[in-house]
C-alpha cells in the first residue's frame, strides 16, 4: 500500500518570477492571483528560491534580492506524507515540485495535501475494501465489516489466519486519510507459533 504522490495532486500551472522581476510585479502577481508565495527560477527554469507576501515587507527592486533561499522543494514521486513533514518543519504554505533536473514542474500548496487527508469516510472505506481486503489479503469484500467514522477505521469479523490480523491492520492504516484503525477481529486458525486454535 502507497501514499499518493505528490504528482497526483500537484498543480502544473505555476506562476513563477524571476531573479529579475520587479518587487511591483511580484506584488501585483501576489495580489491577482492571491496567493501567499511564488517560486523565483532562473533562466533554465530551475527553482533558485522562494518569496512570499512577508518578504515584501522588506522593499527591494527585484525578487532575487527578496526570495528566501534555498528553496525547499519537492519531487513528483514524493509521498503526500513527506511534502507534509517537509512543509512543517520548514513553515511554508507551498512546495515547488521540480523535475531530476530540478526545473519545476509544478507546485503544491498546504490545502492540496489536506484534500487527501480530509478525505470522505465512504472513499476511505471503498479503499480498505478494495486494496487491502480485496486485493492483498484475497478475502471476499463482505468478509470484514469495515466502518469508518472522521478517518477512523474498524475492522471486525474473523480472518483464516492470525497472521493475517497485523497485516490488514498495518496496510489499513496505511491508506491516505486513515487517522486510526480499531482492531475488531478474530482469527480460525492461529499460525503465529505453528499452533492451531480459535481466537475468542
Amino acid at each position: 500500500m502507497k501514499h499518493r504522490k505528490i504528482g497526483n495532486v500537484m498543480t502544473d500551472d505555476v506562476v513563477r518570477v524571476r531573479s529579475k522581476t520587479s518587487f511591483d510585479e511580484v506584488g501585483a502577481l501576489l495580489s491577482r492571483h492571491r496567493f501567499n508565495g511564488l517560486p523565483v527560477v532562473d533562466e533554465d527554469d530551475k527553482v533558485v528560491g522562494m518569496i512570499t507576501g512577508t518578504d515584501l515587507s522588506e522593499p527591494a527592486p527585484t525578487a532575487g534580492e527578496l526570495m528566501s533561499r534555498p528553496a525547499v522543494t519537492v519531487r513528483p514521486q514524493d509521498s503526500i506524507v513527506d511534502a507534509a513533514r517537509a512543509m512543517d518543519r520548514h513553515r511554508v504554505e507551498r512546495l515547488p515540485v521540480v523535475d531530476e533536473e530540478d526545473r519545476l514542474i509544478g507546485i503544491v500548496t498546504r490545502r492540496d495535501l489536506l484534500r487527501v487527508f480530509l478525505r470522505p469516510d465512504d472513499e476511505i472505506r471503498a479503499e480498505v475494501i478494495d486494496e487491502v481486503l480485496v486485493r492483498s489479503l484475497w478475502l471476499g469484500p463482505q468478509s470484514v465489516a469495515v466502518t469508518v467514522t472522521d478517518g477512523v477505521v474498524r475492522l471486525e469479523g474473523q480472518l483464516d489466519r492470525h497472521s493475517e490480523i497485523p497485516i490488514a491492520i498495518r496496510m489499513t492504516g496505511q491508506v491516505d486519510g486513515v487517522v486510526a484503525v480499531v482492531d475488531r477481529l478474530s482469527y480460525r486458525v492461529d499460525d503465529s507459533a505453528g499452533r492451531g486454535g480459535a481466537r475468542r
